[in-house]
């Protein structure tokens, strides 16, 4: 498995199917209230059916490379649900998906699908900004008895932040692409200009220093 190819040739497919949305003027606005010059939207993936089938073969190859012992795959709640469906039936592997929160019916279940303790699981998650809400995944999955083997996601915008906190839980990540290599790509080959790429680096070392806004 050649990493770099995989960073590479997924980064050429969001941006072919313009997954992935560049406003340096003018920043969007994160939940959490960072201004970002890029916003990522890797459900465009589901209706694209050639890059789709590359992203599914290659969470596949990276979860047979990285997390051989992998017995169960878990989705990440909405996004993440559909490609680990996929993945699953690729590799011929059980899958279920921990919600944002449990239900307040039914069985009040947060983990839908059978999930045996001591099970080696994978999360297949879309996107890591902050790392915040998978690693909220993790302790569910973790509190649930399952052993988390690790992460492996579409796209990382491979912040800081993210870093300290999946090393802090001691969770390993692998993400098919991220930001650094989608904003050389994206350069190279003209969806952005050369100087918007340092932009992008400058937000990604520091989103809380908006002074690449509006250079």
């Amino acid at each position: 498995m050649d990493m770099k190819a995989i960073n590479v040739k997924i980064a050429r497919d969001l941006l072919k199917i313009k997954a992935v949305f560049f406003r340096p003027d003018e920043p969007f606005t994160w939940a959490s209230g960072i201004k970002s010059p890029v916003y990522c939207d890797n459900r465009l993936i589901l209706t694209a059916p050639e890059v789709r089938t590359d992203v599914e073969s290659a969470l596949a190859e990276v979860i047979r490379a990285e997390y051989p012992e992998a017995e169960v795959l878990e989705g990440t709640s909405t996004a993440g649900i559909a490609h680990a469906a996929i993945t699953a039936q690729m590799m011929g592997l059980p899958m279920g998906y921990v919600r944002s929160g449990a239900k307040d019916h039914g069985r009040q279940n947060q983990i839908e699908g059978k999930l045996e303790p001591g099970q080696k699981v994978v999360i297949v998650e879309d996107l890591i900004s902050t790392g915040g809400s998978v690693l909220e995944v993790v302790d569910v999955l973790r509190q649930a008895g399952a052993e988390v083997l690790g992460i492996v996601s579409i796209f990382t915008y491979g912040m800081k932040k993210s870093v300290e906190r999946l090393a802090a839980a001691n969770v390993k990540n692998v993400s098919l692409t991220d930001l650094d290599t989608v904003a050389a790509v994206a350069a190279a080959e003209n969806y952005i200009r050369p100087e918007d790429q340092a932009r992008l680096i400058a937000f990604r070392n520091n989103p809380s220093d908006e002074s690449w806004i509006g250079k």
